[in-house]
Formats: structure tokens, C-alpha cells, sequence
């Protein structure tokens, strides 16, 4: 993978779904897992996003998604947040995303 994005997760109960999760909401894009045994590599190339609403799926109603950022240790690439959505993108991505919008 040549510009992997994603979180890495402190193994717990709710890493399957939230994998899947990532998965439902990229299905275009192919999802690598790295398991190491204490954590969990999630990764995608150059973008992948993860909604409220897909969680809400897996975990319930009222589940937020700022819960991730107690399970996420680290991260590779630049974190994107609202209030509904993390998406994580490769810097590589993020800069021309400035330069085009600079024009």
C-alpha cells in the first residue's frame, strides 16, 4: 500500500465492529488489518471515513463517535473530525486538496 491511512486501535471487545464498520462505510476501498496482538492497524489507501451513522449500527442509538479516541493509540496520516464522520487522509492527499482549493 503506498499511502496507508487509518487508525491503530487498543485490541478491546469493540475492534470487529468497528472494523466492520470502516469497511461498510469504505466499500470502495480495500481495508488492511494488521493484528499485533495488544493493537489493531486499520488501514486504507490515501482516505478512508467512518460515520456516527455505521456506528450507530453496530453499537446502538446512542452511541458517539468521539468513543473512538479512547480506543485510537495513534494514527497514520491526517485526522479529519465533525461532529459525524473521522476521516483519516494521506498528507500527499491533503496537499493538493489545498493547492486546488488556493486557486
Amino acid at each position: 500500500m503506498k499511502n496507508p491511512v487509518g487508525p491503530v486501535l487498543r485490541m478491546g471487545d469493540e475492534v470487529e465492529q468497528i472494523i466492520a464498520a470502516i469497511e461498510d462505510d469504505n466499500p470502495d476501498t480495500p481495508i488492511e488489518v494488521i493484528d499485533r496482538g495488544a493493537y489493531v492497524r486499520i488501514q486504507g489507501e490515501d482516505v478512508i471515513t467512518l460515520t456516527q451513522d455505521t456506528l450507530r449500527r453496530y453499537f446502538g442509538p446512542d452511541y458517539e463517535i468521539r468513543s473512538i479516541g479512547a480506543l485510537m493509540s495513534a494514527f497514520n496520516g491526517r485526522v479529519v473530525t465533525t461532529s459525524d464522520t473521522i476521516t483519516w487522509q494521506s498528507i500527499s492527499l491533503h496537499q493538493a486538496e489545498r493547492k486546488a482549493a488556493a486557486k
